[in-house]
């Protein structure tokens, strides 16, 4: 059962590790919340970057230009993507729960003023291997940051 009466939660981004924080957001959208995600282009991604950029070109060639499956560039897209592959999305309530979901680059106008939380147990300080944020994968796969 849904909860039509729960607020919205806003949550931060910046510094936290992209799997970490998606596994999160996932249980508590199957859980009926409302989640908006901000600065998206500031979610980090552990490990060496030649590598993980070099994964994502590869992912990039998988299917037919016209015909998909189509792979997003963008960071935004990107983490609504991860948090789907964590939801059931093929269901009923897999997919009411990615609808609860919203992913922004940088701060909405409308939502500079309000409360932001970030999720401790996904903070990439924790981490001591090496790190590089979601934009700099973006634009390495060909996102242009101007658009």
């Amino acid at each position: 059962m849904q909860r039509t009466d729960q607020p919205i939660t806003i949550i931060n981004a910046e510094g936290l590790i992209l799997g970490r924080m998606a596994s999160i957001i996932a249980k508590r959208l199957l859980k009926g919340e409302k989640i908006v995600i901000v600065n998206a282009e500031k979610a980090v991604l552990s490990g060496k970057r030649k590598s993980k950029v070099k994964e994502a070109k590869e992912f990039l060639q998988v299917g037919h230009p016209k015909k998909g499956p189509f792979h997003s560039r963008r960071p935004d897209r990107i983490i609504r993507r991860t948090v789907r592959g964590m939801l059931p999305y093929k269901q009923p309530k897999g997919k009411q729960a990615q609808k609860r979901l919203k992913a922004f680059i940088g701060i909405p106008e409308e939502l500079k003023d309000q409360n932001m939380e970030t999720l401790a147990q996904a903070d990439a300080k924790k981490l001591t291997c090496p790190y590089f944020t979601l934009a700099e994968l973006a634009e390495e796969i060909g996102w242009n940051p101007g658009e």
